[in-house]
């Protein structure tokens, strides 16, 4: 018994007992409160039978809103099933059940009261149709303990006593993932240990190239050629191996984690949309690290809308192509051989339609001479954190493209090759998401343990102690629903929607969790001498580039009113 002035709810137990059947309780009415929501805000943007791309514009409160929402309801039953599993094989332990419990009372709680789609707006249930009695529907005996006991102070510092105790795993809280996998992590968290973290803040402040012999070793890995099938010199391995490598590299510095990201999306688009002879001669050499691709979209007055773009490729008289047209924000321009350029050539078009890819050569720069190839010109533009490739504006005055090497040799299909790349590039940088969210945390929970004030470490704090189990809560959300989505590629199964709300959510998390650690590192962290100063400027980038996070949410948004 309680003893008189003492908080009843101190003495309950921190672990809710039975909770795998009351978190798998709480899923029905969650899933039930999307449904209504759905219909609601159908309703709202149909226009003469149609859902209008006008309306969803005009009303973006409610319909990204409802990508928010349905975020929230995948990534909840893809902790149910993570938890499951880890359950059924006798894994599911205290780091693990505190991981769930405060996960599903958070998510939860937001999905009652709003969802934070960032700092400054909230996705309110009202904005999306839902009334009073929807939500007293939501809220049923399962879902209120759970809003009411799942995410208690008590069980955001017992995580953190335990995250202390288990500083050396890898990850907090086991992942789910098979042995295989789990040893590729291994693998690529003693690189970033060794050969990344020591070298990464320097590369930042200096606003340096990674070096090339980073480059190499990560070829000699099989990093370029995680995914590419073993008859073209490639490992054969699954988006789920990818994703593990991409997420322990950028927890080691995002720059290096994105060095894949190119030959990923080159080599997807010459599997998917290439000529049998553009396979054998460009993915051997892309799988080994020989070549460096660059993607070369997007144009100075365009952003996401892709389907505008106005470079153009004319044929010349020896049936080759002539680029002239401008591009910027191309990642790692300047030393590698090949571009993914996206460009027009069917005249008199205005959209998708006149859209072409081409694999254009290019000889590698150097700092004296960073395009030294006849008809293009580039610039540098400088920037707040995503370094260690560097961004450019190219220009391009009658560029030579060979005519073989037109994707697929046929005009017009560039935007539809493109657009058969996203999941893969999406699941990849949610992936890179979750690495850099990662690296905040192991940033700052070594802080918070090692910095004392008032005579006490700081991580002894509640707000401090609560920043840093939010942190490794949230990692686990974004980390489950991103497995899911390179499960579903694996097999075969269309999951556009599914790695749009790993990148929408993986962004805000990465975010979330920089802010929170340099907050913890108080006026230190706003010194550029710390790591966690770069970590938050990498984390920016998430929420705009493959799709910024408004761009996302109108993705998903559309895809789930069909």
């Amino acid at each position: 018994m309680a003893h008189d002035g003492q908080d009843i709810a101190m003495a309950q137990p921190i672990l809710l007992d039975d909770l795998l059947t009351l978190t798998g309780a709480a899923l029905a009415p969650a899933e039930t409160l999307l449904e209504r929501a759905k219909d609601k805000v159908r309703a709202a943007v149909t226009v003469d039978g149609r859902i209008s791309a006008t309306a969803m514009d005009a009303g973006q409160s409610a319909t990204h809103g409802l990508a928010w929402l349905a975020t929230y309801v995948e990534s909840l039953r893809q902790m149910q099933g993570w938890a499951a599993r880890l359950s059924e094989a006798g894994t599911f332990g205290e780091v693990e059940r505190l991981l769930h419990q405060i996960a599903f009372g958070e998510y939860l709680a937001q999905i009652a009261g709003g969802i934070a789609m960032n700092q400054a707006e909230i996705a309110r249930p009202a904005e999306m149709g839902l009334d009073d009695a929807a939500l007293a529907a939501f809220r049923t005996p399962e879902v209120a303990t759970l809003i009411a006991r799942g995410n208690t102070q008590d069980a955001r510092l017992r995580l953190v006593a335990l995250m202390q105790e288990r500083a050396a795993e890898i990850t907090v809280g086991r992942s789910g993932l098979d042995d295989e996998l789990e040893m590729i992590r291994e693998q690529f968290r003693r690189f970033s240990v060794e050969k990344v973290e020591p070298h990464a803040h320097e590369w930042h402040l200096k606003d340096e190239l990674i070096p090339m012999e980073i480059i190499e070793e990560l070829a000699e890995m099989g990093v370029f050629g995680l995914t590419i099938p073993e008859e073209f010199g490639g490992f054969g391995l699954s988006k789920a191996s990818m994703v593990v490598v991409s997420e322990e590299l950028s927890r080691g510095y995002i720059g290096v984690g994105s060095l894949g990201t190119r030959s990923e999306i080159a080599a997807e688009l010459i599997l998917r949309g290439g000529t049998e002879a553009q396979k054998a001669k460009w993915l051997p050499r892309l799988a080994s690290g020989e070549i460096l691709p660059t993607a070369v979209f997007t144009e100075p007055n365009t952003g996401s809308d892709l389907g505008s773009l106005r470079t153009r490729a004319v044929r010349d008289e020896n049936g080759d192509w002539r680029v002239t047209g401008n591009k910027t924000w191309i990642t790692h321009a300047a030393r590698t051989h090949v571009m993914t350029l996206l460009a027009r050539t069917v005249p008199d078009t205005t959209d998708h339609r006149g859209l072409s890819m081409f694999l254009a050569e290019k000889e590698p720069g150097t700092d004296e001479a960073p395009f030294p190839t006849p008809g293009m010109t580039g610039g540098e533009i400088e920037v707040l954190g995503y370094r260690g490739m560097k961004e450019y504006e190219l220009a391009f005055d009658n560029f030579h493209v060979k005519a073989e090497n037109l994707l697929g040799g046929e005009e017009g299909k560039g935007f539809k090759q493109l657009m058969e790349t996203f999941e893969s590039a999406r699941i990849q940088t949610a992936a890179r998401a979750v690495g850099v969210a990662q690296a905040a945390l192991d940033v700052g929970l070594r802080y918070a343990q090692e910095r004392k004030q008032f005579g006490r470490a700081l991580i002894e704090f509640p707000r401090v102690a609560n920043k840093l189990a939010m942190m490794a809560v949230e990692i686990m959300v974004a980390r489950q629903l991103t497995y899911f989505s390179a499960w579903e590629k694996d097999h075969g199964r269309r999951c556009d929607l599914e790695a749009g709300m790993a990148k929408l959510l993986g962004a805000r998390v990465a975010w979330a969790a920089a802010d929170n650690a340099l907050q913890i590192h108080g006026g230190n962290g706003f010194a550029l001498e710390y790591t966690i100063s770069r970590i938050l400027c990498d984390a920016r980038i998430l929420n705009i580039f493959e799709g910024a996070a408004e761009i996302q949410a109108q993705v998903v948004a559309r895809r789930l009113l069909g």
